[in-house]
């Protein structure tokens, strides 16, 4: 430690005798130097001579030219060899010298940036110390530092960490960077999003915000340069624009003229009323069933297939509002699209279709995490069934399909009792393997208030967020759906509130959170706890995102990484158990603040509250 602190200040001393070094350098070239071009021109005639003596000797003469003239390319390396090496030492030791500062010079650059107050300087080693897992990989990404809740409300251009985007990362001295996204060129190419151009007051989008049944327009936060509301909706500005957003709201004017004032669920039971009572009651045999099957054991953890069909078309709006400018009903067929892999990134596959990418992560090294025993064992049709064994005897059995898919997750206590978490029936096996359910749904229309369907943590810190994670979905849900469907539905996940963690403010390029950021989350993360104590069986959903800096991929892995880094948090240093948790990272898919620049509120992490999507109500 000694000998690191002293580093800066050796090097700011040496650097007036280095430069000093290197004018003797130059200035003091010796003779040799000077000697050998003269020697190489004067040697140029012999050399000439030699080969015309050669071409006009006999045949034997003529065979041995080529041998003198390879014995004297040895003599000429040697000598030019020696005027190169014929340098004084200083002038050796001077580019070795600037070498061996460069780092120090870029640690005192490092240093530079990172002068932030004694109490911010110690949180992220805090946090490394406290969550004690490699799951927070990115937190160790060079050139990027996070920022505290001070830094974070500096503007973004005097900030030296914009500088690169969001998912582009500094280069670290000594070592080669591989290609960014950008650069190699395997980006799938979108088109051009149509511009948004929103004439309304704040004081109109505060009015429609406080009651958004009273309008069937877009709602949008009353901010500047907000966004939609509704992520269903983000997505239709994305591909149609202000025409998408008028055929929208003729969808909603519509919908609206064939149904009554529909209030929204009173509780989860209410919301679940579609779903045929006899359906539910069989659901327990069926749990049973499947976890009785017979299996075969199997030593490592499999490698799932990737998906290679889906109904997400290039160029089609998520809830059918149009097709290459052409307004699409509600009943639009499932169109089956290929699925290509356009990168590997360590555990996650960026997948595209058409001109739109996405990131499959893989949650079964998080859920693994401090459990005493795993194991997988091969079922019937392609299925895998895991099992983790946790501290004091409970267990979490999940069965996939070949993909990965979850089909079924349940936890059975050290008593017997079964608590059914995710369960969603399987379905015909022309199915395509990822599904947007949102294109057999018409547009959502939203009839709270948005105070109640969005929370800014960093707004309204004292709410009670126990009872806020407690409320329904805001609209009736049609059947039970997967983790993988509301994954990649952002119609279905309007259903559910949400929860902004807006005081974890993510340092451009970074998934690292601090603990004086991490200790903002306490309330939230308490009543999490607080709704499992009732119910085991609850899943909660991590949404990372980014701002649009940078190139889309590693946006994808990064927001990704974010979601990840928040779930480990929750679990190691707040106790809420990893099975209770499903992430999933969307890049810059959907902005908060619309903008292309960098945007702090844009890097940020969501939690919903997804039971009533994945699994029948109060199933034990």
């Amino acid at each position: 430690p000694a000998a690191e602190e002293s580093a800066p200040q050796q090097a700011e001393e040496e650097a007036p005798r280095r430069k000093k070094r290197q004018r003797q350098a130059e200035e003091q070239q010796p003779a040799a130097e000077e000697s050998a071009p003269q020697q190489a021109e004067e040697e140029a005639p012999r050399r000439k001579k030699r080969q015309q003596q050669a071409e006009e000797q006999q045949p034997a003469a003529e065979e041995s030219a080529p041998q003198q003239a390879e014995e004297e390319a040895p003599a000429r390396k040697k000598r030019q060899q020696q005027a190169e090496e014929q340098q004084p030492a200083a002038e050796e030791s001077a580019p070795q010298q600037a070498e061996e500062e460069a780092p120090a010079r870029r640690k005192r650059q490092q240093q530079a940036k990172e002068q932030q107050p004694a109490a911010e300087e110690g949180t992220p080693q805090q946090a490394e110390e406290q969550l004690q897992t490699d799951e927070q990989k990115a937190a160790e990404q060079p050139g990027t530092q996070p920022e505290s809740d001070a830094t974070a409300e500096q503007p973004a251009p005097e900030a030296p960490a914009e500088q690169t985007g969001e998912g582009e990362q500094q280069p670290v001295p000594g070592t080669e960077q591989p290609a960014t996204a950008e650069q190699q060129g395997d980006e799938p190419e979108g088109q051009q999003a149509p511009e948004v151009v929103d004439e309304r007051s704040t004081e109109e989008r505060q009015k429609i915000a406080d009651d958004p049944s009273a309008s069937d327009d877009t709602v949008v936060l009353p901010v500047e340069r907000g966004a939609a509301v509704l992520d269903s909706d983000k997505d239709a500005d994305i591909a149609g624009g202000n025409e998408g957003r008028e055929t929208r709201r003729k969808q909603r004017e519509e919908l609206r003229a064939t149904q009554e004032s529909v209030e929204p669920p009173a509780d989860d039971a209410a919301a679940q009323a579609a779903i045929p009572a006899e359906a539910r009651e069989e659901i327990p045999q069926k749990i049973e069933a499947a976890l009785s099957e017979e299996g075969e054991r199997v030593e490592e953890a499999p490698t799932f297939a990737v998906p290679q069909t889906t109904n997400i078309v290039n160029n089609t709006v998520i809830n059918n509002t149009q097709i290459n400018n052409t307004t699409v009903n509600n009943t639009t067929e499932n169109n089956v699209t290929e699925v290509r892999v356009v990168e590997e990134v360590d555990d996650r596959v960026i997948l595209g279709v058409g001109d739109r990418i996405f990131v499959r992560g893989d949650d079964r090294p998080r859920l693994r995490l401090n459990s005493e025993e795993s194991f997988y064992e091969n079922l019937p049709r392609g299925r895998v069934r895991e099992t983790i064994v946790r501290p004091g005897g409970y267990r979490i059995v999940t069965i996939y399909n070949q993909y990965g898919d979850v089909l079924t997750r349940t936890r059975i206590d050290r008593g017997g009792d079964e608590y059914i978490m995710m369960y969603s029936p399987e379905y015909e096996d022309d199915r395509p393997a990822i599904i947007d359910v949102g294109y057999e749904l018409p547009p959502m229309r939203l009839t709270i208030p948005v105070d109640d369907y969005i929370v800014d943590y960093a707004d309204d810190p004292d709410r009670d967020y126990y009872e806020f994670l407690s409320e329904p979905p805001v609209e009736t849900v049609e059947r039970v759906y997967t983790i993988d469907e509301v994954r990649h539905s952002a119609r279905l996940r309007d259903k559910v509130r949400r929860i902004d963690l807006d005081t974890i403010t993510f340092a451009t390029g970074s998934a690292e959170v601090s603990m004086s950021q991490a200790k903002t989350m306490r309330k939230v993360a308490e009543a999490m706890n607080k709704v499992l104590e009732k119910d085991p069986g609850e899943t909660f959903f991590i949404e990372g995102h980014t701002d649009a800096v940078g190139a889309d991929q590693s946006n994808l892995v990064l927001s990704d990484e974010r979601a990840e880094s928040v779930a480990v948090l929750l679990t190691e240093v707040y106790g809420v158990p990893a099975e209770n948790l499903v992430t999933q990272g969307y890049g810059e898919r959907f902005l908060k603040i619309r903008t292309d620049g960098p945007e702090q509120e844009n890097r940020r992490v969501t939690i919903r509250r997804v039971t009533p999507l994945v699994r029948p109500v109060a199933q034990r």
